[in-house]
Order: C-alpha cells, then sequence, then structure tokens
C-alpha cells in the first residue's frame, strides 16, 4: 500500500470480506472525482459495476443499480448492483471520500473472475487494489 491511509482501507475492506453468508472478494478503485462530481462518480460506479456484471457471468444489460437513496437502510452513498429477473445480488460498494477525493470500495462473490474485474477496472483507468476474502 502507498501509505498509512490506504493500508487502513485495505484492512478494514478485507475486515468485511470475513466469512458470512457467501464468500466475497473486493476492489478498492481510487479516482480523482471530488465532493463536487457527484455525477461523474455515479457514472464510474455504473462502469465499474459493469465490469463486475460481466466478469460475475451476467449481462450488464440485465442488471440495475439499487441505491441508498431508494431505501432508509441504506446509507445515500452505499449502492447494490442486482439482477433485473429475480434481484439477486452481483455487488455491493460504498462511496467513500478521503482526502478530497472518492474511493470506492466494491463487494462481489469470489466465484466472479476477481482478476478479470481488477484488469477491466483498470481499463477504465481507474487504479485499483483487489482484495480477497
Amino acid at each position: 500500500m502507498e501509505d498509512a491511509l490506504d493500508e487502513d482501507l485495505y484492512r478494514r475492506t478485507k475486515q468485511l470480506l470475513e466469512p458470512g453468508d457467501i464468500e466475497l472478494n473486493g476492489a478498492v478503485v481510487h479516482t480523482d472525482f471530488g465532493g463536487d462530481e457527484e455525477t461523474e462518480m455515479h457514472q464510474a460506479t455504473v462502469d465499474v459495476g459493469d465490469v463486475i456484471a460481466e466478469h460475475a457471468g451476467h449481462e450488464p444489460t440485465d442488471t440495475f443499480v439499487y441505491s441508498g437513496t431508494d431505501d432508509t437502510d441504506f446509507a445515500s452513498n452505499q449502492h447494490q448492483g442486482l439482477t433485473l429477473d429475480d434481484e439477486s445480488f452481483v455487488w455491493e460498494c460504498q462511496q467513500l471520500l478521503r482526502e478530497g477525493t472518492f474511493d470506492v470500495v466494491f463487494y462481489y462473490e469470489a466465484s466472479a473472475d476477481h482478476e478479470a474485474i481488477l484488469d477491466g477496472i483498470r481499463g477504465l483507468g481507474f487504479e485499483v487494489t483487489g482484495v480477497e476474502g
């Protein structure tokens, strides 16, 4: 990790992937988007979600984003990618504003192609740190 903040974020992400109902992997996506670039941040979230959906065996067009603004049980910066047919889990993320720019922590089932997801996110132009559960 580049600095103590990145080490802390990696450690906290790793803790969230600890065994639960399903095995998860994660990706910490580092962006240059500031708090005033909400539209760009939303598009980046959708684009990364599409990469995850594709490498988790779903067509991106068969998924939708369910946002924290839609549900009082979610934070406003928390989003899920769900399938259209039965609303099953594909990915979840939290957008974290840290030192003026957003880092986005994504979680997805460990059965997805982790390395292909990381490569796809890099292909979108983002720095990413993979976290295996």
